[in-house]
Order: structure tokens, then C-alpha cells, then sequence
């Protein structure tokens, strides 16, 4: 036979795209438009409806960038439509391939009611089916022109980002909105050819089944009338059933599709639009599912649904309705799909508590899995958290993004900080916005690692982003691929569903260990450092405001707990935790409304810790450390005097001034005060670092060497920072002055000053102070650098295998060497509140109050020493997609801690983040809570959400060893209980005879207990 194959192809592609699918609607008549332009921000349904409209043409340019256009659309179903399947069909302009991030409408009746949302891929709404002929349509369309914020592919700059700079330039012409019969026989036909062309095209060239559907395909298109399609679609769908019908061999992958529509809570629009992205989406799947009993869509972030539900109450009744016939599946159980690395451990806690409430709350349901298919990293506390919040699975899909090694696994058991395992899934089809073409369907066959040992895989389908979810076509397409020959087998299922069975088929799947780190991304760490700042801060003040206020309930006769604001608060940071915001990914516009909201919680959270403090009584001065450690250090008296103060974890002291171990002196350039010398250099780095305790140097270079880097990654510019940026740098050494700023037996401090680039300013207040062996840098920045990245070395003279690096309730260890790809990849890493290094007997900690990127690095020196370099990312200046990310003030502290064990890093770390706090008080009420015993420490103290009055305490082994000690608690105990994150009981917790709690765990572990007052 010859070899047809080029003809056939060809001949099917053009008849498929210019004659079958421009026949789908076999005939049309337009609306009668009117439009109203939305003054300012988004208005009501009410005040829209009772605006006055004005006449609008099609081929008339709408809608300027972030702009909200009404229009009314009349019209009415030919009487000869009778009996036929009619429908509106909206294109409002749309541009490019890229259903989300640009135009958007939701379709209205007149009374309001939402009916279903018109996205670039999605253009229809059903208006009879049948219909009677006659009929009125009627709508009000809310329509978004939403600016293409990538439009040119991350090439270039935009003002488009914010709306106080994008100008009021219309973006999108209105093509056409018509009430059309679908031509349903024809619709089918589209599909039929699509799903075959499709697999005929991934076959191999040498695999009968591909030429089998191409000789199908070939006499299918002779049986097509050109001249009635229409009327000759039966006919070709017929001649392809045999074809269609065959069914897929017995060792098949199996494809779990479950419906999904990622929407990111804020990106390349603000929170704002996320809202009215919601309602749009949320409207077509209830409508989809209304077509579609098979249909079943996953759906995640409890924020979203809140929104939902306070904005747009009749899509919420649609989507418990959905909810109660099992085609609407919660998942996740996360506030939102937050960063997988920058939040706090406390935080990721409440990510959990907040989100599974909410939809117990409201469905009845509890979450089983963890659904973060697009955060930049996972860090490895993340399984203990996610079982601890009752979590059986996990999944995700950004890993198989790497930029260097392919992750071995799709199906696997991740194994966290502690031990916990934890069920995990990477969908191989390596998209969370599939649509069951032939490519996606072999590259999940072809992509799948378990082969020989498992046989199934999920598919998230759906356009995400705003681009409306899943449609009408991919469930067709799904019903097609269900069984058939050459293709993986499509079922539609809850993601449950196909993790159960996953799991009884793979119960000895491999196992990964230790974090889930991305090789892509990496400057998401440092981008955006005010919004970064701003979580940091939060989740502190946080935590000071529920200790305090528990503090106060249990000791102030009158003040009551502030469940509702402190609630309100967390929700707040959480949303802002979402993995776009604080990564610091977004436009303009999300990070200066996210730079405002903290500064607003900061504000009330201040105001709720001096509320709760007011609340024990006016007296003597006292100090309050809200750290989990004793702590004796100088402190600020009200009118700035240093004091040197020795206080109680969680407790408070009188502001009497204690006797330090030794004064501070300085001499020069010196700053000596027993413990540690610290020389700064005529240039303003620190020549030298003399731990006098251990009579060792500690630095092997100048310390404190600040680097200006040309950064410039390949693509994603506020995503990535990519290793060639190391190779072109310029080191800040010309100080413009160096002074000695305070002298005093307490604190001694030089400021160090300089001018570079384009006009930027660093000052820099280094500082000794009596008893504490921690140098301090507080730096202040007036950034104006473009496509650079500035960071602060300290090469010390250690011999250090591994750096560790606080993360979520622990640490985490890399290799300093690069043996591997591996470990090479990770040349930007992510940590907490410090890093770590050492070598057997000494140690040094970087502490830090608001950074998370940095790198470690080793070098052998000539004498043969070894210098280990750890170097904080302090701030970059990406341009895309803020192009003015990062520009303007910035202030923050980094410290240098010599002879650090890791246990000193942890106590320094929450130290510097939680200062001590000078106020009036009366008495001295003895701590909430005290834990005895060497790794064991509090990381939350609050009364339980249940409003009950019980005292709950969250604590966890901070060394990475086994712990024991004791919880004592400052009020009478009448017993305690083990408690999973969410505050329900697991087991009591014994009580000895003095009235403390026994506690005993593994390295690692999280310990939540829920204490009864007597």
C-alpha cells in the first residue's frame, strides 16, 4: 500500500478547522446592545441595572485596563428555531491562546441572577434546549477588560500592572454577540475528528492503530457534504463508531480526570478581580454540572468560597447544592494555596485550621488531601503538618517544572522532618489545566515513573486563571477516551477516590525524604522583600497578641478573649500567604494593597497585645518577652535609655536594671564587651570577629562584604535568579563614612554609610551590647538599582559539611559541596528566622528578621583551612512583572552570632523576631505556660477557638533530637488533653503530681495539648 498519511492528515486538518467547526452554529441572529461603563471600581447588580445605557455597535473598542463595562443585550428566538438547541454566543474581543488573564464576563438575568460566565474558550450560554421559538432573551453581561499582563512573553515592561499607572487606553474590540442554534450532530462531529486526529497523531508512525484511524478518517471526509455539513454529520459519525468504539487494551494507564479551575487568589490582577474570577468560574461548573451528571470538580482555597458566599449568594446556593450531589468536591483544606516554604509553622498550621473549618463548617465535609499543585518548593515539615490536620494525601504538580533533574517519582510516600509519611501524587501529565488532547494523553502514559509497578495517574482538567474551568468539549472528550484503543483510559472521579485506589495498588510505593525543593524559582525567596517583611512581622505580632491576650483572660477579671479579631487578623495574613503575594510574584497593584493590609494588622494586632497588657492594671514598668526562651539582654527603656533586663519565657519582669556580665567598650573601630571583638574595617566590613570565649577568629575574609550582582534570569524575571548571575558583581567597599554612633557601657554601635548605582543608599548600624555574643546589622536602604540583586557574605573560617536552615516547627540540613546535579541545583535555598553551620565543637548562626533567600558555599584556602560562606539575599530589582518591584525604602536587621550551638540559633532566632516590649502593668502574673526540658519549645500559646476558655499550647522539638521535659502552666490544671491541629482530642495527656504536663518527642515532633483550667 502506499503511504497515504501526509495526504490523509492534511486533507483532515482543513476540513476539520474551516469546514466542520465554522458549521457548529448553523445560524444566528444578533442582540440589540447597549453599554454603561462602570465608573471607577465594580459596582452592584442593583446600580448597574439602573444605569443608563447607551447604544454600542459591534467592532466598537471597550473597556479600559481594569475596567468594567455593562452591557444590556435584547434579542429574541426565531419562531423557525422551534425545537432546535439555542444559545448565546459572546466574544468580547479575546486576544491570544491564553483563556485567563484578560476579557471576562458574567451573564446576568434581569433580576440579577447569575447564569454562567463568557471566557475566551467558553463563549456560550444555553438559552432553550429545546426551544418554542419566540422567546424574549434578556441579559445583563458584567464584563471585565482585564489587561494581558504577559502579552509580550515577559519581553517587556508594562505599565498595565496597577491601576494608578495603566492609563484609560480601550484594549479590546467587541467582535460580536448573537442567540445561535447549535448544531449538535455537527458539535459531536468536531469532537469525534478532534480525539481521533489527535491519537492518530501520537501514535507511532509504525503502529497499525494509527493508520487504521487515518484510513478511517480519510473515508469518513468523502462521505462529508461541503455544501451541507450539516446535513451530512450523521452520516460521517457513523462511518467513524467502528473506530471510535474500539476499546483501550487490558493494560491500559488509567487517567483519573477530576474538573478543576486554578485560580490564583491574586497574580496579574488584584484580589479584587480574584473575587469577581470566582463567581464567573463557580457559575459555569454549577451550569456544567447541571449538563453533566458524570461531572465531578475539585476546588480548593477557603478564601474563595468565602468570597463567594459573602459577594454572590446565588452561586453559593448552586454550589451546595453541587456539593450535596457529590459533583463538587472541597479539597486542599488550606485558606489558601499558600507558598509552600515562606510561611511560618504556625502558620501553615492555621492554613489547615482555618480552611478544613470552613468546610466542615459548610458542607459537612472534612477534607482528606492537601491540593498545592502550584507552589514553588514544599518544605519537609509539610507531611507531619498535613496528618496532624488530618490529611491523608498530597498533591502537586510544579516539581516536574525543574530546571536541572527530573524527579524520579510520580507516586511516591514523602517522608518530613520527623519521620511522617505521607501519600504523595505528581500528576505525569504535567498540568494542572488539562483538556484530554491526544499530546496530553501519551505524554501522561510516556511521563509516568511507576510503570510496572502502578497503572494510574490524575488529570486535573480545566482552564484556570479566569479562563471559566472546565468545559462541555472536555467532558466530550473525556466520554470519547474512556475506553479506547491506543489511549489511556479516562474516568472522571473525586481526587479521593483516585487516591484510595492508588494506594491499594501501590502500598510500597517509594519513599522521598526531606523537602520537595523546586530547581526553578528560587528568587521567589527574596522578590518583593516589603510584602515578605510584612508576613514575618504579622506572624509574629500574632503570636504576641494571643499570649498576652490569654494572659489577660486568665488573670484580668472583665477582659474578654478577642476570638472574632484575632480570627479576622489571621485570615487576613493567610490570604496574603497565598503563593503569588508573599513569593512576591504579582503586579504592582497586589503588593502595594498587600504592603497596606500589614500595615493595618500591625496596627490592630499592636493595639490588641497594649489592650491586653492595659487589661493587668496600671503599676510598675515591667518588660514583656514573648519569646519561648529566658532571655537577659539590653533592652530600650520609653524615653531610649538601655537597660539591661533579665526576663522569663512567656513571662514578664520589672524594668530594673540587672548587672550585666561585662560593659561594653569601644575603642576605634572596636567593639569589645567580653564576649566577642569585633573590628570594623576603614571600608565598613568587618576585618575581624574574635569569639573570646572560644579565643578563635571567626572569619576567614572580611565579613558583612556586600555584593551588587547583575540579575537578570533567562524568563520569569521575579520568579528566577539563575546561576550565571555570580558571574558579574560589584563589591560595595567604599564607605562614605564610618562613625561610632553609641558608646555606652550597655551598647556600642558604629554606622557604616554608602552610595552606590543609580543612586541607592545603605546604612548600616553595626552593634555590640552587653551580655549577648550576637552582633547585630541594622540596615536601612534607599534601593534604586534595576535587574540586581544585593547580598551579604560571611565567610567563616569552619570546616562545615552541611549548613542548616530553620524551616516550618524545625530544620532542615544541604550539603555544602555539589557533588551532585542535586546538590548543585540548590544554589539558592530558602530558610527561616536563621542558618546555621558548624564543625564538631563550634558553631556559627546567621540570624535574620525578615530574609528567606540564601546560599551557602565552601572553598579550601591555601593554608588548607576551609571557608564556609553564607551570604543572605538581601533585595533584587526584577522589573516583570512590577516594574518597579522592590524601588524605594527598605529597613531590616541581620546578626551574626559566633559560638552558636543550634539550640542558641533557635532562642536568637525568635529574639530578634519577637523584641521585648516595655509597659505599664500591675503585678507580676506568672507565665501562661513554661516548658522545662532541652528542645522542647512553645511555638503558640492562645485560648481554644471553641470559645471554652481551655488553654491550648503548640509546641514542638526544635533540635532534632528526642526531647523530654514538662509543661507547667501558671493557672491550676485540671487535666489536658492531645489534640490534633484543629483542637479535637486525641488522648489524654497524664498530669504529675506537681501539676505539669510530661511531655516526650521525637526529633521534630509537633505537640498540640488543650489544657482545662480548674
Amino acid at each position: 500500500m502506499h503511504d497515504e498519511s501526509r495526504r490523509i492528515e492534511e486533507r483532515v486538518q482543513r476540513l476539520h478547522d474551516q469546514r466542520i467547526k465554522t458549521a457548529i452554529y448553523a445560524a444566528t441572529v444578533p442582540f440589540e446592545v447597549e453599554a454603561w461603563q462602570a465608573p471607577g471600581e465594580p459596582v452592584p447588580f442593583e446600580e448597574a441595572a439602573a444605569a443608563s445605557y447607551a447604544p454600542f455597535a459591534m467592532g466598537t473598542p471597550w473597556g479600559p485596563p481594569w475596567g468594567t463595562t455593562w452591557f444590556r443585550m435584547r434579542g429574541q428566538v426565531p419562531e423557525a428555531w422551534a425545537g432546535r438547541r439555542v444559545e448565546a454566543v459572546i466574544d468580547l474581543g479575546f486576544v491570544g491562546d491564553w483563556p485567563g488573564n484578560q476579557a471576562e464576563a458574567l451573564v446576568h438575568l434581569t433580576d440579577g441572577t447569575p447564569l454562567k460566565a463568557v471566557n475566551p474558550l467558553n463563549q456560550y450560554v444555553a438559552i432553550a434546549h429545546p426551544a418554542t421559538g419566540g422567546e424574549t432573551v434578556e441579559y445583563l453581561v458584567e464584563a471585565a477588560s482585564n489587561p494581558d499582563i504577559l502579552a509580550d512573553n515577559f519581553s517587556r515592561t508594562t505599565p498595565l500592572g496597577d491601576i494608578l499607572t495603566a492609563g484609560d487606553k480601550p484594549l479590546y474590540t467587541f467582535r460580536s454577540a448573537d442567540i445561535a442554534i447549535l448544531d449538535e450532530e455537527v458539535w459531536h462531529l468536531d469532537l469525534d475528528v478532534q480525539v481521533l486526529r489527535e491519537l492518530m497523531l501520537e501514535l507511532g508512525e509504525h503502529d497499525p492503530r494509527r493508520h487504521e484511524i487515518a484510513h478511517a478518517l480519510d473515508r469518513a471526509m468523502d462521505l462529508l457534504d461541503l455544501d451541507d455539513v450539516s446535513g451530512s454529520a450523521p452520516a460521517v459519525r457513523e462511518a467513524l463508531k467502528p473506530v471510535l468504539s474500539k476499546p483501550a487494551h487490558a493494560s491500559a494507564h488509567t487517567v483519573s480526570g477530576v474538573g478543576h479551575a486554578h485560580i490564583d487568589s491574586a497574580w496579574l490582577w488584584p484580589i479584587r478581580e480574584t473575587k469577581r474570577k470566582t463567581s464567573r468560574t463557580f457559575s459555569n461548573v454549577t451550569s456544567l454540572a447541571d449538563e453533566y451528571d458524570d461531572f465531578i470538580f475539585a476546588c480548593s482555597q477557603a478564601q474563595q468560597y468565602e468570597w463567594v458566599r459573602d459577594n454572590y449568594p446565588k452561586v453559593w446556593s448552586r454550589i451546595q447544592e453541587s456539593v450535596k450531589k457529590g459533583q463538587w468536591a472541597p479539597v486542599g483544606g488550606m485558606w489558601v494555596e499558600s507558598d509552600g516554604n515562606l510561611p511560618g509553622g504556625e502558620a501553615v498550621a492555621r492554613q489547615f485550621i482555618h480552611g478544613k473549618r470552613f468546610f466542615i463548617e459548610h458542607f459537612g465535609i472534612e477534607t482528606k488531601g492537601v491540593w498545592l499543585p502550584d507552589s514553588f518548593g514544599y518544605n519537609a515539615a509539610y507531611p507531619q503538618i498535613a496528618k496532624l490536620a488530618g490529611n491523608e494525601w498530597f498533591l502537586t504538580q510544579k516539581i516536574s517544572w525543574n530546571q536541572t533533574n527530573k524527579f524520579p517519582h510520580h507516586t511516591f510516600w514523602w517522608e518530613g522532618i520527623d519521620g511522617t509519611r505521607i501519600f504523595t501524587h505528581f500528576p505525569p501529565v504535567d498540568t494542572y489545566n488539562a483538556r484530554f488532547s491526544g499530546e496530553e494523553m501519551s505524554r501522561a502514559v510516556r511521563n509516568y515513573q511507576e510503570k510496572g509497578g502502578a497503572s494510574r495517574s490524575l488529570a486535573p482538567f480545566g482552564w484556570g486563571d479566569g479562563g471559566g474551568g472546565p468545559t462541555r468539549e472536555i467532558m466530550e472528550r473525556a466520554r470519547r477516551l474512556a475506553d479506547l484503543e491506543g489511549s489511556a483510559k479516562v474516568v472522571v472521579e473525586h481526587p479521593d477516590e483516585f487516591f484510595a485506589k492508588a494506594r491499594e495498588e501501590y502500598p510500597d510505593a517509594p519513599v522521598w525524604v526531606g523537602e520537595l525543593y523546586l530547581e526553578l524559582h528560587r528568587a521567589t525567596y527574596t522578590s518583593q522583600a516589603r510584602t515578605k517583611q510584612g508576613n514575618r512581622r504579622s506572624e509574629h505580632l500574632l503570636r504576641e497578641a494571643e499570649l498576652w491576650a490569654t494572659t489577660a483572660a486568665l488573670h484580668a477579671p472583665g477582659y474578654v478573649y478577642p476570638h472574632e479579631k484575632l480570627d479576622r487578623l489571621w485570615k487576613t495574613v493567610l490570604l496574603h500567604q497565598f503563593h503569588d503575594i508573599l513569593p512576591g510574584s504579582s503586579i504592582a497593584w497586589v503588593h502595594r494593597e498587600a504592603e497596606a493590609e500589614y500595615a493595618r494588622v500591625a496596627r490592630e494586632l499592636q493595639a490588641l497585645t497594649a489592650d491586653a497588657l492595659t487589661a493587668l492594671g496600671a503599676g510598675t514598668t515591667r518588660v514583656f518577652n514573648t519569646s519561648p526562651y529566658d532571655r537577659a539582654e539590653v533592652v530600650r527603656t520609653a524615653d531610649g535609655a538601655p537597660a539591661y533586663v533579665e526576663v522569663p519565657a512567656s513571662g514578664s519582669a520589672p524594668l530594673a536594671d540587672a548587672e550585666p556580665p561585662q560593659p561594653v567598650t569601644v575603642s576605634g573601630r572596636v567593639l569589645d564587651n567580653g564576649l566577642v571583638r569585633v573590628e570594623v574595617a576603614e571600608d565598613g566590613t568587618l576585618s575581624s570577629v574574635r569569639d573570646l570565649r572560644a579565643n578563635r577568629e571567626v572569619l576567614a575574609d572580611p565579613g558583612n562584604l556586600l555584593r551588587l550582582h547583575t540579575d537578570l534570569p533567562n524568563y520569569w524575571d521575579a520568579w528566577d535568579i539563575d546561576k550565571h548571575y555570580k558571574n558579574r558583581y560589584t563589591d560595595l567597599l567604599d564607605a562614605s563614612s564610618v562613625t561610632v554612633v553609641e558608646q555606652d557601657p550597655l551598647v556600642g554601635a558604629i554606622r557604616v554609610e554608602r552610595d552606590f548605582g543609580k543612586g541607592s543608599k545603605i546604612t548600616q548600624t553595626i552593634t555590640v551590647r552587653a551580655g549577648s555574643p550576637r552582633i547585630d546589622i541594622e540596615t536601612d536602604i534607599d534601593w534604586h538599582e534595576t535587574e540586581k540583586i544585593l547580598k551579604a557574605a560571611f565567610p567563616v573560617d569552619i570546616r562545615a559539611p552541611h549548613s542548616s536552615a530553620e524551616i516550618q516547627f524545625g530544620h532542615i540540613q544541604r550539603p555544602t559541596h555539589t557533588n551532585t546535579s542535586w546538590e548543585a541545583a540548590r544554589f539558592e535555598v530558602s530558610g527561616h528566622r536563621w542558618v546555621h553551620i558548624g564543625e564538631p565543637g563550634y558553631g556559627v548562626a546567621v540570624i535574620n528578621d525578615s530574609t528567606y533567600g540564601h546560599d551557602v558555599s565552601r572553598t579550601v584556602r591555601e593554608d588548607g583551612g576551609t571557608t564556609t560562606t553564607v551570604r543572605l539575599s538581601l533585595v533584587r530589582a526584577p522589573r516583570i512583572p512590577d516594574p518597579e518591584a522592590d524601588q524605594g525604602r527598605h529597613r531590616f536587621t541581620y546578626a551574626l552570632l559566633p559560638g552558636a550551638t543550634i539550640e542558641d540559633a533557635v532562642a536568637e532566632g525568635y529574639a530578634l523576631n519577637l523584641p521585648l516590649r516595655v509597659a505599664d502593668a500591675a503585678g507580676a502574673p506568672a507565665p501562661v505556660v513554661s516548658a522545662e526540658g532541652e528542645g522542647v519549645t512553645v511555638e503558640a500559646v492562645k485560648l481554644a477557638d471553641d470559645a471554652s476558655g481551655d488553654v491550648v499550647v503548640r509546641l514542638y522539638e526544635s533540635r532534632g533530637g528526642r526531647a523530654k521535659g514538662v509543661l507547667r502552666t501558671g493557672f491550676p490544671l485540671a487535666g489536658a488533653q492531645i489534640t490534633d491541629l484543629l483542637e479535637r482530642p486525641l488522648e489524654e495527656a497524664s498530669v504529675d503530681d506537681d501539676g505539669g504536663v510530661p511531655v516526650t518527642l521525637r526529633p521534630f515532633q509537633i505537640l498540640t495539648l488543650r489544657l482545662r483550667r480548674s
